[in-house]
C-alpha cells in the first residue's frame, strides 16, 4: 500500500522540479534580452562616436585646405571601409563671416532592429597655418 504513495510523491516532485526550471529559464531569458539590448546600444554609441570623429576630421581637412567645392553642400561620405553595417554619414560645411566654419554632421547606424541617429553642429576655427608653428607662438613669459 505504501508504493502507490511513493510513486505519486516522486511524480509530484518531478513536476515541481520541471516547473521551477521553467520559471528560472523565463527569468534568465528576460535578463539575456536586457543584456543584448544594452550591448547593441553600447555598440551603436561607439559607432556613432567613430562616425562623428571621421566627419569632423574630414571637415577640418577641407576647411584648412580651403576646398571651396565642398562648402554649403551636403556631402554623404563613404563609410564602407569602417565595417559598420547600415550606417550613413552626412557632412555640411558652411563658412560664417566671423572666421569660423560651421559643420553640420548627421550620423545613422543600425544593428538589428535598433537604429541610432545623431545630428550636431560644430565650429572649426579658421586660421593661418604659419601662426600655429612653434616659432611663431609667444611664450607665457613674453620671450
Amino acid at each position: 500500500m505504501k508504493e502507490p504513495r511513493q510513486n505519486g510523491f516522486v511524480m509530484i516532485l518531478v513536476i515541481m522540479a520541471i516547473a521551477i526550471i521553467g520559471i528560472e529559464m523565463f527569468a534568465l531569458a528576460g535578463v539575456a534580452n536586457t543584456m543584448q539590448f544594452q550591448s547593441n546600444t553600447a555598440y551603436l554609441q561607439a559607432c556613432e562616436r567613430n562616425l562623428l570623429a571621421s566627419g569632423l576630421a574630414w571637415a577640418k581637412h577641407n576647411v584648412r585646405n580651403k576646398s571651396g567645392n565642398t562648402f554649403d553642400k551636403t556631402i554623404q561620405l563613404d563609410v564602407s571601409e569602417m565595417n559598420i553595417r547600415s550606417s550613413a554619414l552626412d557632412v555640411t560645411i558652411s563658412i560664417a563671416p566671423d572666421e569660423e566654419a560651421e559643420v553640420q554632421i548627421n550620423t545613422s547606424c543600425t544593428r538589428g532592429r535598433q537604429t541610432l541617429r545623431g545630428a550636431g553642429t560644430y565650429g572649426i576655427e579658421l586660421y593661418d597655418k604659419q601662426e600655429t608653428t612653434l616659432r611663431a607662438r609667444k611664450s607665457p613669459a613674453g620671450n
